[in-house]
Protein backbone atom coordinates (compact mmCIF):
# COMPACT_ATOMS: atom_id res chain seq x y z
CA UNK A 1 0.00 0.00 0.00
CA UNK A 2 2.88 2.35 0.77
CA UNK A 3 4.23 1.47 -2.73
CA UNK A 4 1.13 2.72 -4.31
CA UNK A 5 0.96 6.01 -2.48
CA UNK A 6 4.39 6.63 -3.45
CA UNK A 7 4.02 6.08 -6.81
CA UNK A 8 0.86 8.47 -7.40
CA UNK A 9 2.79 10.87 -5.18
CA UNK A 10 5.97 10.57 -7.03
CA UNK A 11 4.04 11.68 -10.38
CA UNK A 12 4.96 15.66 -11.53
CA UNK A 13 1.22 15.48 -10.90
CA UNK A 14 -1.00 13.82 -8.47
CA UNK A 15 -3.41 12.31 -10.19
CA UNK A 16 -6.30 13.01 -7.82
CA UNK A 17 -8.78 10.64 -8.04
CA UNK A 18 -6.73 7.69 -7.80
CA UNK A 19 -5.45 9.67 -4.72
CA UNK A 20 -9.18 9.47 -3.26
CA UNK A 21 -9.53 6.18 -3.82
CA UNK A 22 -6.40 5.00 -2.19
CA UNK A 23 -6.56 7.75 0.67
CA UNK A 24 -10.36 6.61 0.71
CA UNK A 25 -9.53 2.95 2.51
CA UNK A 26 -7.11 4.66 5.02
CA UNK A 27 -3.87 6.65 5.05
CA UNK A 28 -0.85 4.88 6.03
CA UNK A 29 1.03 6.69 8.45
CA UNK A 30 4.73 5.91 7.42
CA UNK A 31 6.85 8.26 5.82
CA UNK A 32 4.38 11.65 6.40
CA UNK A 33 2.38 10.18 3.74
CA UNK A 34 -1.26 10.92 6.19
CA UNK A 35 0.25 14.98 6.33
CA UNK A 36 1.24 15.12 2.63
CA UNK A 37 -2.46 13.95 1.75
CA UNK A 38 -4.20 15.92 3.43
CA UNK A 39 -2.71 18.94 2.58
CA UNK A 40 -4.11 17.78 -1.41
CA UNK A 41 -7.28 16.55 0.02
CA UNK A 42 -7.95 19.63 1.64
CA UNK A 43 -6.82 21.98 -1.12
CA UNK A 44 -3.66 23.61 0.27
CA UNK A 45 -1.40 21.76 -1.66
CA UNK A 46 -1.82 21.61 -5.58
CA UNK A 47 -1.56 19.12 -7.53
CA UNK A 48 1.30 20.46 -9.69
CA UNK A 49 4.70 19.48 -7.25
CA UNK A 50 6.96 21.75 -9.22
CA UNK A 51 4.71 24.58 -6.90
CA UNK A 52 4.52 23.42 -3.51
CA UNK A 53 7.90 24.33 -2.17
CA UNK A 54 6.95 28.08 -3.42
CA UNK A 55 3.53 28.10 -2.09
CA UNK A 56 4.59 26.74 1.33
CA UNK A 57 6.85 29.43 1.69
CA UNK A 58 4.33 32.01 0.69
CA UNK A 59 1.67 30.42 3.19
CA UNK A 60 4.40 30.60 5.71
CA UNK A 61 5.40 33.90 5.74
CA UNK A 62 2.33 34.77 5.42
CA UNK A 63 0.95 33.13 8.93
CA UNK A 64 4.01 35.12 10.67
CA UNK A 65 2.79 37.92 9.25
CA UNK A 66 -0.75 36.82 10.96
CA UNK A 67 1.40 36.65 14.46
CA UNK A 68 2.74 39.50 14.32
CA UNK A 69 -0.22 41.88 13.15
CA UNK A 70 -2.71 40.00 15.93
CA UNK A 71 -0.56 38.59 18.54
CA UNK A 72 3.05 40.60 18.65
CA UNK A 73 1.31 44.12 17.61
CA UNK A 74 -1.05 44.27 20.12
CA UNK A 75 0.70 42.50 23.14
CA UNK A 76 3.86 45.29 22.51
CA UNK A 77 1.63 48.01 22.95
CA UNK A 78 -0.02 46.62 26.02
CA UNK A 79 3.58 46.51 27.65
CA UNK A 80 5.23 49.82 26.28
CA UNK A 81 1.93 51.03 28.30
CA UNK A 82 3.96 51.69 31.73
CA UNK A 83 7.33 53.01 29.36
CA UNK A 84 6.04 54.93 26.43
CA UNK A 85 2.58 55.89 26.22
CA UNK A 86 2.28 57.03 22.19
CA UNK A 87 -0.41 54.45 21.74
CA UNK A 88 -2.78 56.11 23.96
CA UNK A 89 -3.54 59.30 22.89
CA UNK A 90 -6.43 61.64 24.58
CA UNK A 91 -8.68 60.26 21.84
CA UNK A 92 -8.31 56.45 23.05
CA UNK A 93 -7.72 55.10 25.92
CA UNK A 94 -9.48 52.03 27.70
CA UNK A 95 -13.01 53.66 28.48
CA UNK A 96 -13.26 54.89 25.09
CA UNK A 97 -16.74 53.56 23.73
CA UNK A 98 -15.82 54.28 20.36
CA UNK A 99 -16.31 51.51 18.41
CA UNK A 100 -12.86 51.99 16.29
CA UNK A 101 -11.41 52.35 19.60
CA UNK A 102 -8.20 49.59 19.50
CA UNK A 103 -8.92 49.47 23.13
CA UNK A 104 -12.23 48.61 22.65
CA UNK A 105 -11.04 45.86 20.03
CA UNK A 106 -8.56 44.40 22.30
CA UNK A 107 -11.24 43.99 25.31
CA UNK A 108 -13.75 42.42 22.48
CA UNK A 109 -10.78 40.20 21.34
CA UNK A 110 -10.07 39.14 25.07
CA UNK A 111 -13.12 37.88 25.12
CA UNK A 112 -13.28 35.50 21.97
CA UNK A 113 -9.77 34.66 23.58
CA UNK A 114 -11.25 33.37 27.21
CA UNK A 115 -13.64 31.17 25.51
CA UNK A 116 -10.97 29.83 23.62
CA UNK A 117 -8.54 28.95 26.10
CA UNK A 118 -11.26 27.25 28.21
CA UNK A 119 -11.73 24.84 25.12
CA UNK A 120 -8.36 24.28 24.10
CA UNK A 121 -7.27 23.88 27.87
CA UNK A 122 -9.12 20.37 28.05
CA UNK A 123 -8.53 19.27 24.47
CA UNK A 124 -8.15 15.79 24.20
CA UNK A 125 -7.51 15.21 28.24
CA UNK A 126 -7.26 11.80 28.14
CA UNK A 127 -4.09 12.05 26.12
CA UNK A 128 -0.32 14.05 27.50
CA UNK A 129 -0.05 15.16 24.00
CA UNK A 130 -1.75 18.69 23.91
CA UNK A 131 0.12 19.69 27.38
CA UNK A 132 3.67 18.58 26.01
CA UNK A 133 5.91 20.78 24.74
CA UNK A 134 6.43 21.46 21.44
CA UNK A 135 9.75 21.06 19.90
CA UNK A 136 9.10 24.04 18.12
CA UNK A 137 8.08 26.49 19.66
CA UNK A 138 7.03 29.98 17.91
CA UNK A 139 10.86 32.43 18.12
CA UNK A 140 8.86 35.04 16.67
CA UNK A 141 6.86 34.91 19.96
CA UNK A 142 9.10 33.34 22.74
CA UNK A 143 11.95 35.45 21.98
CA UNK A 144 13.85 35.98 25.76
CA UNK A 145 14.56 39.80 24.48
CA UNK A 146 10.41 40.22 24.05
CA UNK A 147 8.75 41.94 27.04
CA UNK A 148 5.30 41.77 24.99
CA UNK A 149 2.13 40.43 27.00
CA UNK A 150 1.96 36.70 25.32
CA UNK A 151 -1.92 35.05 24.62
CA UNK A 152 -0.66 33.14 27.60
CA UNK A 153 -0.38 36.01 29.64
CA UNK A 154 -2.80 37.92 28.23
CA UNK A 155 -5.57 35.08 29.72
CA UNK A 156 -3.59 35.40 33.48
CA UNK A 157 -4.11 39.19 33.28
CA UNK A 158 -7.44 39.16 32.20
CA UNK A 159 -10.29 39.61 34.71
CA UNK A 160 -13.19 40.26 32.45
CA UNK A 161 -16.03 37.90 33.30
CA UNK A 162 -15.98 36.35 29.59
CA UNK A 163 -19.44 35.94 28.39
CA UNK A 164 -19.54 32.25 28.16
CA UNK A 165 -20.22 31.76 24.25
CA UNK A 166 -20.91 27.76 24.49
CA UNK A 167 -24.13 28.44 22.22
CA UNK A 168 -25.70 25.14 23.14
CA UNK A 169 -28.13 25.17 20.05
CA UNK A 170 -29.07 21.46 19.88
CA UNK A 171 -31.19 22.82 23.07
CA UNK A 172 -30.35 19.18 24.95
CA UNK A 173 -26.99 18.05 24.75
CA UNK A 174 -23.51 20.44 24.84
CA UNK A 175 -21.41 19.93 22.23
CA UNK A 176 -18.53 18.18 23.92
CA UNK A 177 -19.11 15.02 24.90
CA UNK A 178 -19.33 14.84 28.88
CA UNK A 179 -18.61 11.19 28.98
CA UNK A 180 -15.61 11.21 26.97
CA UNK A 181 -13.88 13.82 29.54
CA UNK A 182 -11.99 12.73 32.33
CA UNK A 183 -12.08 14.23 35.92
CA UNK A 184 -8.69 15.34 35.87
CA UNK A 185 -8.72 19.25 37.39
CA UNK A 186 -7.63 21.54 34.59
CA UNK A 187 -6.09 24.44 36.46
CA UNK A 188 -3.53 22.08 37.91
CA UNK A 189 -1.50 21.78 35.12
CA UNK A 190 1.85 22.52 35.24
CA UNK A 191 3.31 25.46 33.92
CA UNK A 192 6.22 25.33 31.20
CA UNK A 193 8.99 27.11 31.97
CA UNK A 194 10.02 30.22 29.84
CA UNK A 195 10.78 29.89 26.67
CA UNK A 196 8.56 26.92 26.12
CA UNK A 197 4.86 26.58 24.64
CA UNK A 198 2.80 23.36 25.14
CA UNK A 199 0.89 21.97 22.20
CA UNK A 200 -2.30 23.52 23.23
CA UNK A 201 -0.74 26.74 23.17
CA UNK A 202 -0.14 26.73 19.75
CA UNK A 203 -3.96 25.64 19.20
CA UNK A 204 -5.16 28.77 20.85
CA UNK A 205 -3.22 30.79 18.73
CA UNK A 206 -4.35 29.13 15.45
CA UNK A 207 -8.12 29.29 16.80
CA UNK A 208 -7.59 32.96 17.89
CA UNK A 209 -6.08 34.19 14.33
CA UNK A 210 -9.04 32.41 13.03
CA UNK A 211 -11.42 34.41 14.94
CA UNK A 212 -9.46 38.02 14.17
CA UNK A 213 -9.50 37.04 10.49
CA UNK A 214 -13.26 35.62 10.75
CA UNK A 215 -15.46 38.23 12.33
CA UNK A 216 -18.39 36.91 11.15
CA UNK A 217 -18.23 33.96 12.62
CA UNK A 218 -15.28 34.22 14.72
CA UNK A 219 -15.39 31.41 17.30
CA UNK A 220 -17.92 28.98 18.08
CA UNK A 221 -17.14 26.20 20.92
CA UNK A 222 -16.13 22.75 18.59
CA UNK A 223 -13.41 24.33 16.27
CA UNK A 224 -11.68 23.36 19.05
CA UNK A 225 -12.48 19.84 18.15
CA UNK A 226 -11.90 19.88 14.56
CA UNK A 227 -8.66 21.84 14.44
CA UNK A 228 -7.15 18.91 17.22
CA UNK A 229 -7.03 16.12 14.79
CA UNK A 230 -5.08 18.42 12.25
CA UNK A 231 -2.88 20.01 14.07
CA UNK A 232 -1.89 16.52 15.98
CA UNK A 233 -1.69 15.16 12.84
CA UNK A 234 0.77 17.60 11.19
CA UNK A 235 2.70 17.98 14.96
CA UNK A 236 3.63 14.11 14.60
CA UNK A 237 5.12 13.86 11.15
CA UNK A 238 7.96 12.17 11.17
CA UNK A 239 9.38 14.44 8.42
CA UNK A 240 10.90 17.60 11.14
CA UNK A 241 11.14 19.63 7.89
CA UNK A 242 6.99 19.21 7.73
CA UNK A 243 6.53 19.35 11.86
CA UNK A 244 8.25 22.53 12.12
CA UNK A 245 6.09 24.09 10.16
CA UNK A 246 2.96 22.19 11.55
CA UNK A 247 1.47 25.60 13.14
CA UNK A 248 1.18 27.16 9.43
CA UNK A 249 0.22 24.41 7.74
CA UNK A 250 -2.39 23.61 9.90
CA UNK A 251 -3.92 26.86 10.31
CA UNK A 252 -4.56 27.31 6.56
CA UNK A 253 -5.77 23.50 5.98
CA UNK A 254 -8.35 24.20 9.16
CA UNK A 255 -9.61 27.16 7.52
CA UNK A 256 -9.82 25.74 3.90
CA UNK A 257 -12.18 23.10 6.12
CA UNK A 258 -14.10 25.50 7.29
CA UNK A 259 -14.83 26.67 4.16
CA UNK A 260 -16.47 24.02 3.61
CA UNK A 261 -18.02 23.09 7.57
CA UNK A 262 -18.24 26.38 8.43
CA UNK A 263 -22.30 26.27 7.71
CA UNK A 264 -22.97 23.71 10.12
CA UNK A 265 -21.64 26.92 13.20
CA UNK A 266 -23.60 29.76 12.16
CA UNK A 267 -26.48 29.83 13.91
CA UNK A 268 -28.59 32.36 11.26
CA UNK A 269 -28.19 29.37 8.95
CA UNK A 270 -29.66 26.48 10.54
CA UNK A 271 -32.55 25.65 8.82
CA UNK A 272 -31.55 26.46 5.31
CA UNK A 273 -30.47 24.20 2.47
CA UNK A 274 -26.53 24.73 3.60
CA UNK A 275 -27.39 24.14 7.52
CA UNK A 276 -27.00 21.50 9.91
CA UNK A 277 -30.62 20.94 10.63
CA UNK A 278 -31.32 20.38 6.52
CA UNK A 279 -28.37 18.00 7.20
CA UNK A 280 -29.84 16.09 10.23
CA UNK A 281 -32.67 15.49 8.41
CA UNK A 282 -30.40 13.84 5.55
CA UNK A 283 -29.53 11.34 7.96
CA UNK A 284 -33.05 10.39 8.76
CA UNK A 285 -33.96 10.25 5.51
CA UNK A 286 -31.00 8.09 4.08
CA UNK A 287 -32.07 5.78 7.40
CA UNK A 288 -35.66 5.75 6.01
CA UNK A 289 -34.26 4.15 2.76
CA UNK A 290 -31.74 1.83 3.86
CA UNK A 291 -33.88 0.35 7.25
CA UNK A 292 -37.61 1.92 7.34
CA UNK A 293 -38.32 -0.34 10.64
CA UNK A 294 -35.44 1.54 13.00
CA UNK A 295 -36.67 4.67 10.91
CA UNK A 296 -40.29 4.01 12.21
CA UNK A 297 -39.30 2.99 16.03
CA UNK A 298 -37.18 6.09 16.12
CA UNK A 299 -39.49 8.50 15.10
CA UNK A 300 -42.22 6.63 17.73
CA UNK A 301 -40.14 7.87 20.55
CA UNK A 302 -39.71 10.92 19.28
CA UNK A 303 -36.03 10.33 19.11
CA UNK A 304 -34.93 13.44 17.28
CA UNK A 305 -31.45 13.81 15.10
CA UNK A 306 -30.46 17.14 17.04
CA UNK A 307 -30.34 14.85 20.32
CA UNK A 308 -27.35 12.77 18.92
CA UNK A 309 -26.62 13.25 14.84
CA UNK A 310 -26.44 17.62 15.68
CA UNK A 311 -22.65 16.43 17.36
CA UNK A 312 -21.96 13.91 15.10
CA UNK A 313 -21.67 15.80 11.90
CA UNK A 314 -20.97 19.20 13.63
CA UNK A 315 -17.92 17.49 14.84
CA UNK A 316 -17.11 14.96 11.92
CA UNK A 317 -17.36 12.72 14.76
CA UNK A 318 -14.84 14.19 16.54
CA UNK A 319 -16.49 13.61 19.98
CA UNK A 320 -17.43 10.36 19.20
CA UNK A 321 -14.17 8.09 19.11
CA UNK A 322 -10.51 7.97 20.32
CA UNK A 323 -8.13 10.29 18.15
CA UNK A 324 -6.41 7.59 16.54
CA UNK A 325 -10.12 6.34 15.47
CA UNK A 326 -11.09 9.88 14.33
CA UNK A 327 -8.10 10.63 12.05
CA UNK A 328 -8.89 7.25 10.24
CA UNK A 329 -12.48 8.37 9.30
CA UNK A 330 -10.78 11.75 8.48
CA UNK A 331 -9.15 9.82 5.80
CA UNK A 332 -12.24 8.53 4.33
CA UNK A 333 -13.82 12.17 5.03
CA UNK A 334 -11.58 14.19 3.24
CA UNK A 335 -10.85 11.25 0.18
CA UNK A 336 -15.02 11.87 -0.45
CA UNK A 337 -15.13 14.01 -3.52
CA UNK A 338 -18.80 14.98 -2.92
CA UNK A 339 -17.41 16.43 0.55
CA UNK A 340 -19.11 15.55 3.65
CA UNK A 341 -22.20 13.00 1.62
CA UNK A 342 -20.13 10.09 3.01
CA UNK A 343 -20.40 11.35 6.27
CA UNK A 344 -24.02 11.05 6.39
CA UNK A 345 -23.74 7.30 5.56
CA UNK A 346 -21.14 6.69 8.35
CA UNK A 347 -23.78 8.19 10.55
CA UNK A 348 -26.41 5.98 8.95
CA UNK A 349 -23.93 3.18 9.40
CA UNK A 350 -23.81 4.24 13.13
CA UNK A 351 -27.23 3.88 13.35
CA UNK A 352 -28.02 0.64 11.85
CA UNK A 353 -25.27 -0.86 13.63
CA UNK A 354 -26.35 -1.00 16.67
CA UNK A 355 -30.30 -1.50 15.18
CA UNK A 356 -30.95 -4.76 17.75
CA UNK A 357 -30.19 -2.48 20.64
CA UNK A 358 -32.53 0.74 19.34
CA UNK A 359 -35.08 -1.68 18.67
CA UNK A 360 -35.21 -3.20 22.04
CA UNK A 361 -34.50 -0.03 23.94
CA UNK A 362 -36.64 2.32 25.60
CA UNK A 363 -36.19 6.28 25.04
CA UNK A 364 -33.66 6.80 27.78
CA UNK A 365 -31.57 3.51 27.12
CA UNK A 366 -31.70 4.38 23.25
CA UNK A 367 -30.71 7.84 24.46
CA UNK A 368 -28.07 6.92 26.31
CA UNK A 369 -26.33 4.76 23.05
CA UNK A 370 -26.57 7.56 20.73
CA UNK A 371 -24.50 10.02 23.03
CA UNK A 372 -22.56 7.48 24.11
CA UNK A 373 -22.30 5.85 21.20
CA UNK A 374 -20.90 1.78 22.24
CA UNK A 375 -18.80 0.31 19.55
CA UNK A 376 -15.49 1.24 18.91
CA UNK A 377 -14.36 -0.53 15.52
CA UNK A 378 -14.21 2.32 13.44
CA UNK A 379 -13.39 0.14 10.29
CA UNK A 380 -16.83 -1.90 10.84
CA UNK A 381 -18.77 1.55 10.76
CA UNK A 382 -16.68 2.89 7.57
CA UNK A 383 -17.04 -1.01 5.73
CA UNK A 384 -21.20 -0.75 6.71
CA UNK A 385 -21.13 2.77 5.51
CA UNK A 386 -19.40 1.65 2.02
CA UNK A 387 -21.82 -0.97 1.48
CA UNK A 388 -24.96 1.50 2.13
CA UNK A 389 -22.82 3.76 -0.54
CA UNK A 390 -22.64 1.41 -3.28
CA UNK A 391 -26.25 -0.22 -2.54
CA UNK A 392 -27.50 3.21 -3.67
Amino acid sequence: RIADFQEVLGEPTVALSKLRELCFSGIPFDGGLRCLCWKILLNYLPLEKALWSSLLKKQRDLYSQFLKEMIIQPGIAKANLGVSREDVTLEDHPLNPNPDSRWNTYFKDNEVLLQIDKDVRRLYPDMAFFQRPTDYPCLLILDPQNEFETLRRRVEQTTLKSQTVARNRSGVTNVSSPLKSTASSLSEYQVLPNGCEAHWEVVERILFIYAKLNPGIAYVQGMNEIVGPLYYTFATDPNSEWKEHAEADTFFCFTNLMAEIRDNFIKSLDDSQCGITYKMEKVYSTLKEKDVELYLKLQEQNIKPQFFAFRWLTLLLSQEFLLPDVIRIWDSLFADDKRFDFLLLVCCAMLTLIRDQLLEGDFTLNMRLLQDYPISDVHLILKKAKELQDSK
